[in-house]
């Protein structure tokens, strides 16, 4: 494996746990520093004001990494993402807590200078696998993360934060000190007006081999937040799961979900083709989602974790669809757009399925999972659609 590779994948592991870390703690510290004020509607506000600058900043991140090169620009986020997390953690009024959530969500935003970094080391054949291992690691980072704040949590408040600290102080200097340059920046005036996020949108929409890869990415990204968003209250709803038994069963999702993504995204892609293996994905998710949607057993929520984890091959195997569109000098601007559909999905994906969820709550729990394979199915004639020969975007 590439030195620059494992030195990308150490680090999006250490800052996905440095971003879970804080969740077990942020309605307990909202608490303490807010009173009396409505804390259901503060954690929410916490939660979208993250999303919400990751969707605005990962664009302007991708792009600032093909302008000066991607090293420099994950240097800086880094820095500024330890310096953030260290303040948050002695911070004692509200607002200082809401500017550091903002902060926190513009420096995560590097997401997108990571992928365009494994773009960049990785031949088109291998790159559905290592984007495969980018999600391993992120989602071990998000099994982790948690439980690791929950235990500090209970010793003091503010302990996540410090952690949180460390991990990315310990992410600069593996940056600093063994991550080569993949990409040169360019030699020429940055121009403000490219620092616009929404000029990198428009320009990935405008492309007419990139506005159907780029809307499956959104629906797909959008789809996956149904399992965030109903699997405790469905668990809880249907089977009678205990908090203990809902973490288990959210645990074993997450450690079948890491092994596919790690282990056969790369061969499956290998041997299909990314089209094919887009649609083997699909066919493994929908297929859990209906057994779930007639389940009766509690045991069936952990038989079904390595029919969803399969599921997960198609998300690499579109993402290196993607990078075929555009050439070497625009894959951070691409990463960015991409990342911040990813953020417009966390947004208004929770949304959508617990007002369907709390709709349907008295009729039937499993409406919600049907729903989810009528999306699904709606996204097959587009896939079926792609063609793979590349065809580069022009210039934003």
């Amino acid at each position: 494996m590439p030195k620059g590779l494992l030195v990308i994948l150490v680090a999006v592991t250490l800052d996905s746990v440095g971003i879970g870390l804080v969740f077990p703690i942020l309605p307990e510290l909202l608490r303490e520093v807010a009173h009396e004020s409505n804390i259901a509607v503060l954690y929410g506000g916490f939660l979208s004001l993250y999303a919400l600058m990751q969707f605005v900043f990962a664009p302007v991140l991708g792009m600032l990494s093909d302008r000066f090169g991607r090293r420099p620009v994950l240097l800086v986020s880094l820095a500024g993402a330890a310096v953030d997390y260290l303040v948050l953690a002695f911070a004692p009024q509200l607002w200082m807590l809401v500017l550091g959530r903002a902060i926190a969500g513009i420096t995560s935003a590097n997401i997108a200078v990571a992928t365009a970094y494994i773009a960049d080391i990785s031949p088109e054949e291998t790159r559905a696998q290592r984007f495969g291992y980018l999600n391993a690691c992120f989602g071990i980072g998000f099994i982790l993360g948690p439980v690791i704040g929950g235990l500090l949590g209970e010793y003091w408040i503010r302990a996540p934060f410090l952690l949180a600290a460390v991990f990315n102080a310990v992410n600069f200097a593996l940056a600093l000190f063994l991550l080569p340059e993949s990409r040169p920046g360019e030699r020429r005036p940055l121009n403000l007006a490219e620092l616009n996020p929404f000029k990198s949108i428009y320009w990935a929409l405008s492309f007419r081999m990139l506005l159907p890869l780029v809307g499956l990415w959104l629906a797909f990204n959008f789809l996956g937040q149904v399992y965030g968003t109903i699997w405790v209250l469905f668990s809880e709803d249907r089977f009678d799961f205990s908090p203990m038994l809902v973490g288990l069963s959210l645990a074993s999702f997450g450690v079948f979900h890491a092994g596919a993504q790690a282990f056969l995204t790369g061969p499956v892609a290998a041997k299909f083709g990314e089209q094919r293996a887009l649609i083997i994905g699909m066919a493994f998710e929908t297929t859990a989602c209906l057994i779930l949607a007639f389940a009766t057993h509690g045991w069936i929520l952990f038989a079904l974790a390595p029919l969803f984890a399969l599921g997960g091959v198609g998300i690499p195997a579109l993402q290196s669809l993607l990078t075929r569109q555009v050439g070497e000098d625009k894959q951070g601007q691409l990463q960015g757009v991409l990342a911040s559909m990813v953020s417009i999905a966390s947004i208004f994906g929770p949304l959508f399925y617990s007002g369907i969820y709390f709709a349907t709550r008295d009729t039937w729990l499993g409406t919600v999972w049907i729903v989810t394979v009528i999306i699904y199915l709606c996204c097959l004639p587009i896939i079926l659609s792609i063609r793979a020969p590349r065809q580069e975007a022009p210039a934003a």
